[in-house]
């Protein structure tokens, strides 16, 4: 079989996969719009207040993306990971021509269509419950494409050296909920301490946060600078993750 059939096989598997979960399904379509229903509806966003949520609606915009961004690859691919770890799966396919890299591959463009449609559906409801004033730039496909990409690679990794599938998801959440607030998504940095503000360099998703609100909302900033981070961490984090995979279990 070629490489691209095997991609194909591996990427329709995965489809599958996802899309027999509910759960799965739930938290990457549903979750992210009960955020937005709760954040921008029930606690309206304007500025003018002072403190957390006090900047326009279209500030946040990079949060709620990140909602799905973030969360889902770390989760499904850390499990997905993990459950071929439990049914000697890796063991099986080292017996096949598919190699590691392809089927991470494999894994990731499945996340990116899939999070790309919940992303797209979240900017439409975020648009119309908060009413928030955004360029809907071409930049964001790169920006989503490569944020995913990035916590794929990151979620191959957590999945290869977490014990068990419940320690991917303790592990996941460990790792994305601060990150979630501490990369310039919901807290400006004038919220932060003076001594931590040097620390949200340090986050990959602090770049996706700033190209993305520069791309969308804030001109000022410079979107290709921070996409060009975005995309040489994701190479990164997809060649260690591709690498951790284990090759017998």
């Amino acid at each position: 079989m070629s490489r691209t059939g095997r991609l194909r096989a591996s990427s329709r598997a995965a489809a599958l996969s996802f899309l027999r979960r509910r759960t799965a399904v739930f938290f990457t379509f549903l979750f992210p719009l009960l955020i937005v229903l709760i954040f921008g509806a029930l606690i309206e966003t304007g500025a003018g207040g002072g403190g957390l949520f006090a900047e326009p609606p279209g500030y946040y915009v990079p949060g709620y993306l990140a909602v799905v961004v973030l969360f889902t690859p770390l989760s499904r691919v850390g499990s997905e990971v993990a459950r071929h770890r439990e049914g000697n799966r890796f063991e099986k396919l080292a017996t096949t021509p598919l190699r590691r890299w392809e089927w991470l591959f494999a894994q990731t463009l499945v996340n990116v269509a899939v999070i790309g449609l919940a992303a797209l559906l979240l900017l439409a409801l975020l648009v119309v419950v908060t009413g928030a004033e955004i360029t809907l730039s071409p930049l964001l496909i790169p920006f989503v494409v490569a944020g995913v990409a990035l916590f794929c690679g990151i979620g191959a990794l957590i999945g290869a050296l977490a014990d068990s599938q419940d320690g991917v998801i303790a592990t996941s959440n460990a790792i994305a909920l601060p990150l979630l607030f501490l990369s310039e998504t919901f807290a400006p940095p004038s919220l932060l301490p003076a001594w931590f503000r040097p620390a949200l360099e340090l986050s990959p998703l602090t770049y996706f946060s700033r190209g993305v609100r520069a791309a969308t909302f804030d001109s000022s900033g410079d979107p290709l600078a921070n996409l060009a981070v975005l995309i040489g961490l994701a190479a990164l984090a997809l060649a260690v993750g591709a690498l951790a995979l284990p090759r017998v279990d």
